[in-house]
């Protein structure tokens, strides 16, 4: 019986405290989304997109299958164009999300013999791809280039380096330039994933490594579409030989059901809203500097300058009840527990968005401070 079985490892998972529920907090205030420009919920936005599906006479309601059966199109193809024109690379893939993406390029690039490298803190949808492929998996400590360099000289067949340009549970960024130096050196390709920088860093919102002008020695670049650009999605911009790739050797993009029409439409509307829009960016930078300044009040740690802000509690029953007492306050912040950060890290995630009100964020950093020690090193670490 297969329901005994599984109750038994529920019960398991509940007495480590990790078992996971879905859970609604409508009415709290957002510090938790990945909404980081408001646009998820923009109604004029929304209102964009219903007027462009009309205007392009889109009647159909999905892709009715792979992009390699039906569910091509030259709007989905003029789509592409305009996210390689945003991303300055000479082609764009549409995938259905960062995660399909992530998967699609580490499973079909690296092959036997060869060598994946990828930051100990990277998302876990790198780790799952790199698990897919046949190629050797190597870890290196966070952000800690004189851990990579060793494996770097270890490696065997064509190297991959998988990095976040902003990493999803601390909010730090990557040291990009001094990275691809280093990769440039061994003769390893980067594969960066965007997620958290698309939208909020850079000219259209083109992310980090467009923004800092490394994005031509980078060889492969993830953008999703999901988080800040508030619709879903993703996209792989690199070479016109990658993507040829990628439609033959990709097996999530090749036997996955496309994107519908409107999801597409919703992709271009996201980008010319942004365009139009691009002070967001500011106003999300200012919130930034507001909860920044107040937790330095009662830290002597440094703060990131990002959206995610972490705040360290440890242990998971402890890190629920920190989450717990926020909620009760009316603030939406959620727990992250190990194992999706390590033991002893388990954290608040706080995320900060422009529709966050200063007051709003006054208040949380005061029920912070309240519900944090003195002594406590709170932040990311």
């Amino acid at each position: 019986m297969l329901d005994p079985w599984l109750e038994k490892k529920l019960k398991e998972r509940e007495s480590a405290h990790l078992l996971r529920k879905l859970t609604n907090t409508k009415g709290l205030i957002d510090f938790t989304s990945n909404d980081y420009l408001g646009l998820a919920r923009s109604k004029e936005l929304f209102d964009n997109i219903t007027e462009r599906v009309t205007q392009l006479g889109f009647l159909q309601n999905g892709a009715g299958g792979s992009r390699l059966l039906s569910g091509n199109s030259h709007y989905a193809e003029e789509v592409e164009e305009k996210m390689a024109g945003i991303f300055s690379a000479r082609s764009a893939l549409i995938f259905n999300s960062g995660y399909s993406a992530n998967l699609a390029v580490l499973s079909s690039l690296p092959l036997r013999n060869d060598t994946i490298i990828y930051d100990e803190r990277a998302h876990t949808c790198i780790k799952d791809g790199a698990r897919l492929s046949l190629a050797r998996r190597l870890s290196f400590k966070h952000n800690d280039l004189n851990d990579l360099e060793p494996k770097l000289k270890k490696s065997t067949g064509r190297t991959y380096i998988a990095v976040e340009s902003i990493y999803s549970m601390d909010g730090d960024v990557c040291p990009l330039k001094e990275l691809i130096n280093l990769s440039e050196k061994y003769h390893a390709t980067i594969i960066l994933d965007e997620a958290h920088s698309t939208g909020v860093v850079g000219n259209q919102g083109s992310g980090m490594a467009v923004s800092l002008g490394l994005h031509e020695r980078i060889g492969i670049r993830i953008y999703t579409f999901g988080k800040a650009m508030g619709v879903h999605g993703a996209c792989v911009a690199g070479s016109t030989t990658l993507r040829s790739y990628l439609i033959n050797f990709a097996r999530p993009f090749i036997y996955t059901t496309a994107l519908p029409p409107h999801s597409l439409v919703a992709i271009e509307s996201a980008f010319e809203y942004l365009a139009q829009h691009i002070g967001l960016q500011q106003v999300l930078h200012d919130k930034i500097q507001r909860y920044s300044e107040a937790a330095r009040a009662f830290s002597q740690d440094s703060v990131r300058n990002t959206s995610i802000q972490s705040v360290i509690i440890g242990g998971n029953e402890e890190t629920r009840r920190a989450a717990d007492r926020l909620q009760l306050q009316g603030f939406d912040v959620r727990p992250i527990l190990s194992p999706t950060v390590a033991q002893g890290s388990e954290r608040l995630r706080v995320c900060l968005h422009t529709f966050n009100e200063d007051e709003q964020i006054t208040r949380l950093t005061e029920a912070l401070k309240e519900l944090i020690p003195t002594h406590k090193d709170y932040l990311t670490p």
